[in-house]
């Protein structure tokens, strides 16, 4: 209890912001790719996993990834369940880097329907609740994506967020509620305006809970104010959503009190040829630059 309270104290009230570590099975090619390690590098998903283990192993040990300016990390289930030196990840970010770990839930998003992306049922949900406590994660990540501005639409994908989001709450785990809007969207300002009422409406039905929300930058500057101070929310991440680090930056200048959660651009630039001191390096300029613009 003594830890939880003081990961909650961390999340909520330091400076700093969330590293998305949660590439899944999906997702994680690219990032491989993106590092520098080729598709013909794993025969199987065994292969792969190994190898974005050490990516991010080699991002978690770096003297530059530290709770200064880092608060949590989100993480992979698979990457939950391993170790990183002698500790369970979990166990490495809180003990040696005082870092809040978070865990990625959701398995995925249906196919567009309507202009919207629901999650997909997650069907072992309670018993991935209960393994993550045992793992001493602190709360969970779920993703879905807004395509277009259509209310109905938006008001169903923030229904099924916070649906799923109270049995994470009834497992003694904070949600990342991620209602991300794809930055394509033709009609993101008025999506952006829908969203913002339909999550207001949500966090009024919560009794003394609260959550975290995970959004993307919005258009307007400081557009997520009543959010921010809303009493049920804990705290308001920004995704990156595929823009890269300088102009997510940028965005997220605009917006005050608004904390990155970054995940491509976090690790943009880093990769497998690096030396130890240019690793290190690019990953301490990118954590600089993603810092200032979350305590801008």
């Amino acid at each position: 209890m003594e830890k939880k309270q003081a990961q909650k104290k961390k999340i909520t009230n330091a400076n700093g912001f969330i590293a998305a570590l949660d590439q899944s099975g999906g997702s994680t090619p690219k990032a491989l790719n993106l590092y520098g390690i080729e598709t013909s590098s794993w025969i199987d998903e065994t292969e792969m996993f190994n190898l974005v283990h050490q990516m991010r192993s080699r991002i978690i040990k770096s003297v530059s990834f530290s709770g200064d300016k880092i608060l949590g990390a989100i993480l992979f289930e698979q990457t939950m369940e391993r170790k990183v030196e002698d500790l369970h990840t979990a166990d490495f970010l809180w003990e040696k880097k005082k870092i809040v770990p978070f865990l990625k839930v959701d398995k995925g998003l249906e196919e567009i329907s309507g202009g919207m992306q629901f999650m997909k049922p997650i069907i072992d949900l309670e018993d991935l609740l209960a393994k993550a406590s045992s793992f001493g994660i602190f709360g969970t990540k779920m993703r879905s994506v807004v395509h277009t501005a259509d209310f109905a639409g938006i008001a169903e994908i923030v229904f099924q967020q916070f649906d799923v989001g109270r049995r994470i709450l009834d497992s003694n785990l904070i949600p990342i509620i991620e209602p991300e809007i794809d930055i394509h969207c033709s009609e993101k300002t008025e999506a952006e305006s829908i969203l913002k009422g339909c999550l207001l409406e949500e966090l009024g039905q919560l009794d003394s809970q609260e959550v975290i929300l995970k959004l993307t930058l919005p258009e307007d500057k400081d557009f997520y104010r009543e959010l921010i101070s809303h009493p049920r929310v804990m705290r308001v991440v920004a995704l990156s959503g595929g823009y890269p680090r300088d102009e997510a930056n940028r965005r997220l200048f605009n917006q005050k009190a608004m904390i990155a959660s970054f995940s491509r651009a976090l690790t943009e630039g880093l990769s497998v040829n690096l030396s130890e001191e240019s690793f290190n390096d690019v990953l301490s300029q990118s954590i600089e630059s993603i810092f200032r613009a979350s305590v801008a």
